[in-house]
Parts: C-alpha cells; structure tokens; sequence
C-alpha cells in the first residue's frame, strides 16, 4: 500500500509540475522567487538576522530540512547568550534530541514510513532543542496557515511575527511550506528558517536550506502565504501531512 501511494504521489508531483511549466503559473508565474544579492554586511553585527545569514547550513539529505533549520536556530540563539561549547552540527542535534523519534525519520525508511516533520512535530522538536541545549526562550509558537474563513487573522498574525523579528529582534521564524509554490521545484513539504522581511515592499527572504538554492530568495507575501497554506491536494495525508505554517520562538 505504501508503494502504491508512494507512486500516486510522484506521479501527481511530476504532472503538477509539469502543467505549471507549460501554463506558466505557480513558481513559473508572477510573483517568482528573486536571489537576494548577498553582501558581507549581511552576516555582520550582533543582530538575529546577521547571525542566522552566518550559521545558515544546507541539509545534508533530501529530507533533512528540518535538521539543517533547526540546528541553524540553536546556533544563532548559542551565540546571541554566549553560550560554550563548540557550534552544534546537524549529526550532534539528531543524537541529543530524541524527540517523535527524529533521528530515525531522516532515515530512507523513516520512521514507520514516515519521513521529515509535519508542523506540530517541527513545533515540539524546536522546543525540545532549545531545552536539550539550555537555551532561554519565553514560548515557542505554532501558526498553522488557513486558506478558510480565518485567513485574513491568520495573515495579520504572521505579517506581526515577521516585523517582530525584523524590527525588535526578539524571535526568529522557521517556516513550513510546499517549496513549489517558492520555487521551481515539485511541490513537496519543506522548512527553511525566514531570513528578513520587508513590509514596505511585502518581500519575505527565505533562508533556504537545499543544497540546490545557492543564495537566500525574497518572494511577495501573498506568495509565502500561499505557500505556508496549501494542503497540496491532499496527497501527503496519509504520511501525516496537513497544512504548512511557521514556528516562532519567542525570545521575550
């Protein structure tokens, strides 16, 4: 039964992608995603955006997107409280933090079946991180996003996480989203930690932690909302997939 929907479920991902190419719509249509030309500045100072430009790592296999955001997160937070120790590698954090059996959802099989981290799992494992390291945090957050009769709260909610971390410098976001609707790529469950957010342009950079993305991208916020959103047809269902959204850690 797996393989079968396994099979259901590429065939879609080929034929989706396939259809956006030729209508030139989703990622191939308005809206595209933009390299974010970076400087040397963007990875100096002593605020949270520079550091995650500096502790920003690509994910060492095809469904380790949450390792490479999460151990990104840590770093960023062990420096800003100067915390010891050397920097946290992606092998380390699957090794100390066990939770929803993290380690063994990297692996080929995954964890009976079932590979990376749907939302509410992403949530737990951030929490149990920054715990596992002896992090402070006031609270970490899960926003699921909504395309029903609650979208626009839930939109203003996150436009208020982004400026929060854009200019207060007290949180930092991980988001959930189908990367298709990013980028030119199939539309597949992905994390990448949100690098900066411009509100008077609505351009939200994307951290993106796959080895093909060389740079981080900005796309409108419609477009990451969009993203964060789908329930991509439903065909993740069965592998414990829903909706997308953002995980925000608080800091004060």
């Amino acid at each position: 039964m797996n393989l079968f929907r396994i099979c259901i479920v590429r065939s879609y991902l080929a034929i989706r992608y396939f259809f956006h190419w030729a209508t030139r719509t989703g990622s191939f249509g308005p809206g595209q995603a933009r390299p974010v030309a970076l400087s040397s500045d963007m990875s100096k100072g002593q605020s949270l955006q520079a550091a995650l430009f500096r502790h920003h790592v690509k994910q060492f296999h095809e469904s380790s997107c949450s390792v490479a955001s999460v151990v990104c997160v840590v770093n960023v937070l062990r420096q800003r409280y100067k915390c010891t120790g050397p920097t946290v590698t992606q092998q380390a954090i699957l090794e100390k933090v066990r939770t929803a059996h993290w380690k063994e959802r990297m692996g080929p099989d995954g964890y009976e079946g079932r590979r990376g981290l749907p939302l509410s799992i992403l949530t737990a494992v951030v929490q149990d991180s920054l715990k596992a390291y002896d992090i402070p945090f006031n609270r970490v957050e899960m926003i699921q996003g909504s395309l029903d009769q609650d979208k626009a709260l839930i939109r203003q909610q996150i436009v208020e996480r982004l400026k929060k971390f854009q200019f207060q410098d007290n949180c930092l976001i991980i988001a959930h989203f189908d990367q298709g609707t990013f980028i030119k790529e199939m539309n597949i469950p992905h994390i990448s930690p949100v690098g900066g957010f411009d509100p008077s342009t609505g351009l939200v950079s994307i951290l993106d932690v796959d080895p093909d993305q060389k740079s981080a991208y900005e796309i409108p916020f419609n477009r990451f909302y969009k993203g964060i959103a789908t329930r991509y047809g439903g065909v993740f269902r069965p592998f414990g997939y829903d909706r997308g959204g953002v995980v925000v850690v608080h800091l004060s």
